[in-house]
């Protein structure tokens, strides 16, 4: 095994560039061979996730629904990733090649903190995703579009921060919430109704879940929670004590007040 290599530097992806080009995400390689070709209702697409800000951190959540053109592709599909100890991505897009970044940015943020000896910035995490979410524009052409949210705790500032991003790899951060996704839009309503600067955890879960709820009833690629095969989305927060994945009894429980005031959807 080869263990001195060419490239010096602390990037993981650069990395695989310089000495082991062969080990880059299959997906691109196979680029001029999908040229010409529409592949928007052939690929698995994931839609939709969420993220809020709450008093003391920020929560991020994604249905459980992946579809191929008209059909459901999968019913349980992660969309929302831890990926280090203060950072979560959401994918929507694609879900192949929306997986494969999200695994490969957590390589990336790991080797870069093995490299220097300390982790990167929140922000610079967002700069290293908004680059990578740049490189993937030639496969966004041929319909194999990324479209990510990232959210962390942000240990200099002592808060929450989230970002979204366009698939040229714009990076623009929001100050409350945002939603992307086929049911983004529909979200992104109901977090307006609902957020506010001083919402706990309990109060941003409960949010998400009556948004995802929102989004499940009016878009029909959004899955809602499915209580019959015991589905749930998957819902994270991240705080000054780090990122922790939401149980699925607190999730039911949120998901059964929305449902006792009257709304969301069991989709």
């Amino acid at each position: 095994m080869q263990f001195w290599t060419k490239y010096q530097g602390s990037s993981f992806i650069e990395l695989l560039q310089v000495d082991f080009a062969q080990l880059l995400p299959e997906w691109q390689s196979q680029l001029p061979e999908l040229s010409g070709l529409e592949l928007s209702g052939k690929v698995p697409h994931g839609t939709t996730v969420l993220a809020c800000k709450y008093d003391a951190g920020v929560v991020v959540a994604g249905d459980r629904l992946a579809t191929q053109g008209m059909q459901v592709a999968s019913r349980d599909v992660q969309k929302v990733f831890r990926t280090d100890s203060y950072s979560m991505m959401a994918i929507s897009g694609a879900a192949g090649p929306s997986i494969e970044m999200a695994r490969i940015l957590s390589v990336e943020l790991e080797h870069y903190e093995k490299i220097e000896g300390e982790a990167l910035e929140l922000e610079g995490k967002a700069n290293k995703l908004s680059q990578m979410v740049r490189q993937n524009l030639p496969a966004a052409m041929q319909g194999l579009a990324v479209v990510p949210l990232f959210a962390g705790f942000d240990l200099r500032r002592s808060a929450g921060r989230l970002w979204k991003f366009d698939i040229t790899g714009g990076r623009y951060e929001e100050t409350e919430f945002d939603a992307t996704g086929s049911g983004g839009v529909y979200a992104r309503e109901s977090l307006k109704q609902s957020w506010h600067a001083a919402l706990s955890r309990s109060d941003a879960v409960s949010a998400c879940i009556r948004a995802l709820g929102a989004a499940a009833d009016e878009d029909r690629a959004t899955g809602g929670v499915d209580l019959e095969r015991g589905i749930f989305p998957v819902v994270m927060s991240a705080s000054a004590a780090g990122v922790d994945e939401v149980e699925s009894a607190e999730i039911e429980s949120a998901y059964r007040a929305t449902l006792a005031a009257g709304g969301g959807s069991s989709r």
